[in-house]
């Protein structure tokens, strides 16, 4: 049996996905004095996944982090709704995680990145590999996928999607964020797609469902029906994503915060950093990298509780959209579920900008809310006052 040779170093980043990818590439620019490790299990960083977001999301002094990132960008979007359609002028922007494992292979010595490695146990100055390999470091950051989910009160957002090659050009000119023109199936259906390329187009069938249960195999009957009534001609599936994300309606964050390795800091989903109605972490995976590679101490257990403040912080600004999460699942039938997002999309679109960045004002939560809900507002207080049981 070979025994590895144990490492030290001065932090050590646990899960080369988004999270711990945008956290080594900040430290990598920011704080380069430091020795930084970045762990993963799988054998390339990133996974398999495509990120999007708009501009907005992310500051204008923090763009330089996303920016080597980008694969593709559009100038706006469309949404499509049955009773209105409408075309949004926010700038687009898509990552690739192949672009991810290549930006970061660029930017980091090759001694700083562990692939195919599994981790046994993790505490705020120490990661235990397989094979029993330790890496001391002055801060252990996890920044592996979610917790415990049991700890948490959630709807799910579920959805298969699809890069297609086509055989004559598609005609788009920018995405459609939210096509819910299409029936509605297991709760709020909308198709999203991606133009990349004149002849290439990225296709995901999308639920807000009460259950996590996933069927690919009926989503990819779905995708390939709408690209038929398209009239889309479909060469070959160049690459295939399937996912199941917490849409966290409220739940106890302190259990979901120790069910993920105790005291050591975490972003990302194990740290409950993302936009509650939504699901995506992007805009919070960068300003936690920006803000990890700021702080004047990298110690194990000040990052624990820096971390876990800004995760405090975080939860209660995302009350609000934890409150419309309950609308959603709880005040609305299945088959009416777009209606809520329908009426959304009426409103301003510097509203909408703020909404998606996390940075709605008091203004904009009772623009929201004031108005003839689309829902019965009975069933809506109902909601509003629910919790998990």
């Amino acid at each position: 049996m070979v025994t590895l040779e144990n490492i030290k170093c001065d932090v050590a980043i646990v899960g080369g996905g988004l999270a711990g990818g945008l956290i080594a590439l900040a430290l990598a620019k920011m704080r380069p004095e430091l020795n930084v490790v970045l762990i993963e299990q799988g054998q390339s960083f990133g996974g398999n996944h495509i990120w999007s977001y708009f501009a907005t999301d992310i500051l204008p002094e923090h763009r330089w982090l996303t920016a080597p990132l980008v694969t593709y960008g559009w100038s706006g979007y469309d949404v499509k709704f049955p009773a209105h359609s409408r075309s949004l002028d926010n700038i687009y922007y898509t990552i690739e995680s192949e672009r991810l494992d290549w930006v970061l292979r660029k930017n980091l010595p090759a001694s700083s990145l562990m692939l195919g490695r599994e981790v046994k146990a993790v505490s705020p100055r120490l990661v235990v590999l397989d094979g029993a390999q330790r890496i001391n470091a002055g801060g252990v950051i996890d920044a592996r996928g979610a917790a415990d989910l049991n700890h948490l009160d959630c709807g799910w957002q579920k959805f298969t999607g699809q890069l297609m090659q086509l055989s004559e050009p598609h005609n788009l000119t920018k995405p459609i964020v939210m096509d819910a023109t299409v029936d509605q199936h297991d709760g709020y259906r909308f198709v999203y797609v991606l133009p990349f390329g004149m002849d290439k187009v990225f296709v995901e069938d999308t639920y807000y469902s009460d259950k996590p249960d996933h069927d690919p195999r009926i989503l990819r009957q779905r995708i390939a029906a709408y690209a038929d009534e398209k009239g889309w001609k479909v060469e070959r599936v160049l690459r295939e994503e399937n996912g199941v994300l917490p849409v966290v309606m409220g739940g106890d964050l302190e259990s979901y915060w120790n069910s993920g390795s105790g005291r050591t800091a975490k972003v990302g989903a194990r740290g409950a950093f993302f936009q509650a109605i939504t699901s995506y972490s992007l805009p919070d995976a960068v300003r936690n990298a920006i803000y990890i590679a700021e702080q004047p101490s990298l110690d194990g257990d000040k990052l624990n509780v820096v971390m876990r403040q800004r995760a405090e912080e975080h939860w209660t600004e995302g009350r609000f959209f934890r409150m419309l999460n309950r609308m959603l699942f709880r005040g609305a039938d299945g088959a009416d579920r777009y209606k809520i997002l329908e009426r959304f999309y009426r409103l301003d679109p510097e509203l909408i900008e703020r909404f998606y960045a996390g940075n709605t004002t008091t203004r904009d939560k009772l623009r929201i809310l004031i108005g003839k809900p689309p829902i019965p507002i009975g069933r809506a207080i109902t909601a509003i006052r629910s919790k998990k049981k």
